[in-house]
């Protein structure tokens, strides 16, 4: 199953073509192992090499009366190979071909990931740099708190992408997994050298023990991982979709030529590329859930993840590939309204300074208790209108005894909230 969603680069990884290319790969570097043990003359082969082939729809008519895939998918094989078929299999298991051609699916949609987090990463680092000094409003529980920097907030996402490449690293490694065991895992009938040479000409590692399937917690970690990095993606697109509100109105996702926000009011722009991002990070962590519930099968396997890992593994990687290239087209895109962000910024007449006014009374000798309720009563006040907050506590003389004028506008100074800005910059590797 692949997700219609999908980009094309990932889409073509997990159709049936590549899926029986990968299987016929095994199958054939089985006949090579073979070969080397002087069970397969090495004419046979060659011709088998030049022979070998599989058609999908040969596979899936096959199917329909064996009811067994990897059966049906011999059968369409042996076709073309004529005696020589009688060497095909030899040793083998259904999951000896099945799991080890999806670890080089896996590794290769892994790979294709990489690269497109990493192209994503790259912009959001320039929109970083871009945005360094573009001071707003930083908000906690969506209410106003202190100032900081649009490019703090790509900043923040740099370094989870930076995470994010990191585990999907780390993920690649539990998934490019082959195991050529036999039906339990012991190597009956063929031994640990031939599954090493299969493996090592695939680009895997064979599993350190299997049953007959490759264990399925390593699956597990792919699939969370890919549910964490969509979760990263979400976050970014959720801090998008509120600076777009209305109210806000700080940045907003590009609206294309053409577009239509709404069928029925046309001054409409709504944020729908990252409301998509949303959603379908949502679909990821089910994913996560059911991969999850793969790992205890029954003794030495049964097939009960073969049906979920059929939608979840092409669908997982499909839907993360086009929420990175969703939100590399978004970024690319954006809006940003600087002077939006320095009208928000004042809206509260002062009020995002309180805590500087709240140390600096403490630096000169209140106690918390003390310097809180001062400042709390002229914040509240100031919040109704009238006399902005810095006016109130120049007319407090509890105050204006502690501070002097120089030290209260000292108070309300933006360089001094951000002189650490390069300094954060530095530490996740953005100069």
């Amino acid at each position: 199953m692949i997700s219609r969603y999908a980009p094309q680069r990932m889409a073509r990884i997990w159709t049936e073509e590549s899926r029986f290319r990968w299987m016929v790969e095994v199958e054939l570097l089985a006949c090579e192992a073979l070969a080397r043990q002087k069970k397969i003359p090495p004419e046979s082969l060659r011709r088998i090499r030049a022979r070998a082939r599989v058609d999908a729809k040969g596979v899936s008519r096959r199917e329909g009366k064996t009811r067994h895939d990897v059966v049906a998918f011999l059968g369409e094989l042996a076709s073309h190979l004529g005696k020589d078929a009688r060497y095909l299999h030899v040793g083998l298991t259904s999951s000896d071909v099945l799991d080890t051609a999806t670890a080089v699916q896996l590794k290769e949609a892994a790979d294709l990931l990489l690269s497109d987090l990493s192209h994503l990463r790259q912009g959001v680092g320039r929109l970083a740099r871009r945005y360094r000094r573009a001071v707003t409003i930083g908000r906690t529980h969506g209410v106003h708190a202190e100032p900081t920097t649009l490019g703090l907030k790509f900043c923040l996402a740099y370094a989870e992408l930076t995470r994010a490449l990191a585990m999907l690293k780390d993920a690649r490694g539990w998934v490019a997994v082959g195991k050529v065991s036999g039906a339990v895992g012991t190597y009956a009938h063929l031994p640990p050298l031939s599954e090493a040479m299969i493996c090592r000409k695939l680009g895997l590692k064979p599993a350190d023990i299997s049953t007959q399937v490759v264990p399925r917690d390593g699956y597990a970690v792919f699939i969370t991982r890919l549910a964490v990095i969509g979760g990263m993606l979400e976050r970014l697109a959720t801090e998008i979709r509120h600076l777009q509100r209305t109210e806000v109105l700080e940045a907003e996702e590009p609206f294309e030529e053409g577009q239509t926000g709404s069928s029925a009011m046309p001054h409409k722009r709504n944020p729908v590329s990252c409301e998509r991002v949303t959603g379908l990070s949502r679909l990821l962590r089910g994913y996560a859930v059911a991969a999850l519930e793969n790992i205890p099968l029954w003794h030495e396997r049964d097939i009960s993840h073969s049906s979920v890992e059929r939608v979840i593994l092409p669908d997982a990687t499909c839907l993360l590939d086009f929420m990175i290239l969703e939100m590399t087209r978004i970024l690319k895109g954006l809006r940003v309204y600087p002077e939006r962000m320095r009208s928000n910024l004042e809206l509260t007449r002062g009020l995002i300074f309180s805590e500087s006014v709240l140390l600096s009374l403490m630096e000169k000798g209140l106690t918390r208790e003390e310097a809180y309720p001062i400042v709390q009563r002229h914040a509240l006040a100031a919040r109704k209108g009238g006399e902005d907050f810095a006016g109130r506590l120049r007319r407090d003389p509890r105050v204006m005894r502690r501070l002097t004028e120089r030290e209260l506008n000292r108070c309300f100074d933006l360089k001094r909230h951000l002189r650490n800005v390069d300094f954060i910059f530095k530490r996740v590797g953005l100069r």
